[in-house]
């Protein structure tokens, strides 16, 4: 019996376009700016302090910013760029620049499992500011008061079953009574060897022969 369901985000709950076409450039866009307008704020200098940190450096202000801009480009995930990120796609969302997407099956099977008792959790490689941002500010308003709680890789890569395990322990549910939904095959397997039961989101691709999981292309697929 499924007591709590534990989601990815991107390709999940939400567009992979969305956060490659339209948060990473937004971010890469006004880092630099938003360095400048924002180095006397505590949190702005503390992740200048951190990049500099990270590379075994003294950095100054716009030394940050190319090493920032640096690590966007090569696509790393660094924890100062991600803590960047987040503050400033917090300011894009609160000027109304974009709303967060999310798929509209997601959102009304999310609220009928909520309306039944089932706990909803959010666990995604974006940090979990990141991930409130994202669901508080949607087509369907806030959807932040959905989810139980929130997991990052602060818990563990989301391809290694203890992070699962982790969860499990965190949330104090049995792994087999856990559901785990992602658009990633390493990841559900992992899940599966932690003992969730899983659901494979297939949105776009085509389904894969002897996948393991359960593949569906829309939350209205899944069958508690």
């Amino acid at each position: 019996m499924i007591k709590a369901i534990v989601t990815d985000i991107e390709g999940t709950t939400s567009s992979l376009a969305f956060v490659k076409e339209v948060l990473f450039p937004y971010a890469r866009a006004n880092l630099a700016d938003y360095v400048r307008r924002n180095i006397a704020q505590e949190q702005v200098k503390k992740i200048v302090a951190a990049t500099g940190q990270e590379i075994n450096a003294e950095l100054d202000t716009e030394q940050s910013i190319s090493q920032l801009i640096q690590w966007i480009d090569e696509d790393k995930k660094v924890t100062p760029l991600k803590s960047l990120q987040g503050l400033i796609w917090e300011a894009g969302y609160q000027q109304g620049d974009f709303k967060g997407h999310i798929y509209p099956d997601a959102v009304e099977n999310l609220k009928k499992w909520k309306a039944k008792g089932l706990d909803l959790y959010v666990y995604s490689s974006g940090s979990v500011q990141a991930q409130k941002l994202l669901f508080a500010h949607t087509d369907y308003g806030d959807l932040t008061p959905l989810f139980s709680g929130y997991f990052d890789t602060l818990i563990g890569g989301k391809k290694e079953p203890q992070s699962y395990s982790n969860i499990a322990k965190n949330i104090d549910i049995p792994p087999e009574q856990l559901l785990f939904l992602s658009d990633i095959k390493d990841e559900l397997d992992a899940a599966k060897v932690a003992g969730y039961q899983t659901a494979w989101l297939v949105r776009e691709d085509a389904l894969q022969a002897k996948a393991g999981h359960l593949q569906v292309s829309s939350f209205d697929h899944i069958t508690l």
